[in-house]
């Protein structure tokens, strides 16, 4: 049992998923950034100065009352609150992230189009054929 494991793990498929997921990670916490600390301040400023991030509603108020200055100030408060700023930040870095791999899976899709429609040269020809071929210039010739 543990040779099956050993060699279900080690195949190829697995090993090239496990690489993918990684790396997908990696992209993933990269796109956050870029969202959080570039887009996000950028579209707020050019929206009035508004933090996307500390965007939220409250419902119910904490042990202190309202108005709360940030999120973190409400939630600490125990104020029950909705953070709707928070969902548009990941919906920014999903739309980053799905833009992202669509381009590169689009490439991916491009080139093994281009090298699968390059035609094929053709066969060369078989040996009847070429003295068929001489046969008949020779006798052009005469």
């Amino acid at each position: 049992m543990l040779k099956e494991f050993k060699e279900f793990a080690m195949r190829g498929n697995v090993v090239d998923m496990a690489v993918g997921i990684i790396l997908g990670g990696a992209f993933g916490a990269i796109a956050a950034s870029l969202v959080n600390d570039v887009l996000m301040p950028v579209i707020g400023f050019f929206l009035g100065g508004a933090d996307f991030s500390n965007l939220y509603a409250v419902l119910r108020d904490g042990t202190t009352p309202g108005p709360y200055a940030s999120l973190a100030a409400a939630r600490e408060a125990g104020a029950v609150t909705v953070g709707y700023g928070v969902l548009i930040n990941t919906i920014v870095n999903f739309t980053i992230v799905a833009a992202a791999l669509f381009v590169v899976i689009k490439g991916i899709n491009t080139s093994r189009t281009q090298k699968e429609a390059a035609p094929a040269s053709p066969p060369p020809p078989s040996k009847e054929v070429q003295l068929l071929t001489e046969i008949r210039d020779l006798l052009a010739r005469r």
